[in-house]
């Protein structure tokens, strides 16, 4: 039976002797933070009060006096006007309550064959699954300005790095396209968590189902989901979703942090590759000569933050027996923020890649140090006959006699070069320079600016179908 509503809208009150104290009040209340829930809430409360009308356990007057107040609270709320009270504790109390206000006992009728327990379980699937769809979106529109960035650029030849080290020589093109292929995989994966997220709870009442005739299916395709979850007990403790999605939400941090970390470190003047449109950066307030790429170090910073909300509710989890349990109030602030956090950085990390400018000729003077075409030279040693590791001891030797002479490999004379293999001869000077380097590398995944290219075509086709499915 559907508990009664005290004056102050306490569902309990008949059954305790004295009040709860305005200090416990305040520590259980979640009023404050959960009523972002309230549209999904609404949303949920409309798909049962037409599944009970249907069903004959509520009248269609009581189902259509349901639609006329929550009509009407969902304007007070996007009005701001609607009074959130902490006595009524959550966000559903409060509506509930107000509803009750506006037309009677058909809003105590609402609540029939379900509880709180599954109710919030709803909400919290219903605000994730919009969360992933936003998500999704801007990983979208995020992959569509790196890949405008990396077109810019499948000429521009940049040093690619292995232990911060100079290793071959890439195009910034290519670089780009490498973010693009990360952000497409974390697409992939809130998709894949959305499959989950999108299985209905309601229905589950407390934790033992209901006694009332109801129609979980119907509500399911109303609410557009896929499935129901198949266990009472289960349905209502179940957080795997929230922690799930907070998994793939920490993902999508890792890749924006590294990201952040090499906009931070081809900014700094040493390195000089790129500059970030001013109106991503800050300067100080005693230096002048300052600009802080304060947008990728603060992504940075926040991508620990998400971390820690993963961390917190893996922990919330791990010890609760079945069912519910007042702990589950606790995953709400973490898997909101994350979803803030995560959108937040999204949309100006789309903005920022279309404010990022490139040097080439410090990308290009710094693909010069190091002796990145090295392993070029021991390619082109394997491929006149030598084996590869006589071959790689060739070019070690040569490397080391530059080294010693200040020169690149491109600055040796080819009588200096046969030194270290006869097997060279004056064709090597096309495979020693930085276009001839980077053009070989022709294969799918290769850095070859006509790969570039290809990969390009590639991404594109795939964001077009991406955006007629929605």
């Amino acid at each position: 039976m559907t508990a009664q509503l005290s004056k102050k809208g306490e569902a309990w009150s008949a059954r305790f002797s004295e009040p709860v104290s305005d200090l416990v009040k305040r520590y259980t209340a979640s009023v404050f933070f959960d009523k972002r829930l309230a549209l999904f809430d609404i949303a949920g409360s409309l798909a049962h009060a037409e599944m009970l009308a249907a069903q004959g356990i509520i009248s269609a007057a009581d189902r259509a006096e349901i639609e006329r107040g929550m009509a009407q609270i969902k304007a007070e709320i996007e009005a701001g006007s609607f009074e959130w009270l902490l006595d009524l504790e959550d966000v559903h109390l409060n509506i509930e309550k107000r509803l009750t206000e506006l037309v009677g006992d058909a809003g105590k009728r609402l609540h029939t064959g379900r509880s709180r327990n599954d109710q919030v379980a709803t909400d919290i699937r219903l605000y994730v699954r919009a969360a992933i769809d936003d998500i999704v979106t801007l990983l979208h529109t995020l992959r569509g300005a790196l890949t405008d960035l990396a077109e810019k650029n499948a000429d521009t030849i940049m040093p690619g790095f292995t232990h911060m080290q100079v290793a071959q020589p890439i195009t910034f093109g290519h670089h780009m396209l490498a973010y693009v292929e990360m952000f497409g995989r974390d697409a992939e994966r809130m998709l894949d968590a959305r499959k989950r997220v999108n299985r209905l709870p309601l229905g589950a009442a407390a934790l033992a189902g209901t006694t009332f005739p109801i129609d979980r299916e119907r509500v399911a395709r109303t609410l557009g989901f896929d499935d129901v979850c198949h266990n009472s007990l289960d349905a209502v403790s179940d957080r795997d979703f929230a922690i799930e999605f907070c998994a793939a939400a920490a993902l999508i941090m890792t890749h924006i942090s590294r990201m952040s970390e090499e906009l931070v470190i081809w900014m700094s003047p040493r390195v000089g590759f790129i500059d970030i449109a001013d109106r991503f950066c800050t300067g100080s307030s005693i230096m002048p000569q300052k600009k802080n790429p304060d947008v990728p170090e603060l992504a940075r910073g926040k991508t620990g933050r998400v971390y820690g909300h993963l961390t917190g509710l893996l922990t919330l989890m791990k010890g609760q027996p079945l069912a519910y349990n007042k702990d589950n109030q606790e995953d709400k602030e973490p898997l909101f923020d994350t979803v803030d956090t995560v959108i937040d950085t999204l949309r100006i990390f789309a903005d920022m890649a279309g404010g990022i400018s490139v040097k080439p000729d410090a990308m290009r003077a710094a693909a010069l140090q190091g002796y990145a075409t090295a392993t070029d030279l021991a390619d082109y040693l394997v491929k006149k006959g030598l084996p590869f590791r006589d071959a790689h001891e060739a070019v070690a030797h040569a490397v080391r006699a530059c080294d010693d002479a200040k020169c690149d490999l491109s600055e040796m004379s080819l009588e200096r070069l046969r030194a270290f293999s006869t097997l060279i001869d004056d064709d090597v000077f096309a495979v020693l320079t930085l276009e001839g380097s980077v053009a070989a590398r022709d294969h799918v995944g290769g850095t070859a600016p006509r790969q570039v290219r290809l990969a390009i075509e590639r991404v594109r086709k795939q964001l077009m179908e991406q955006g007629t499915q929605k």
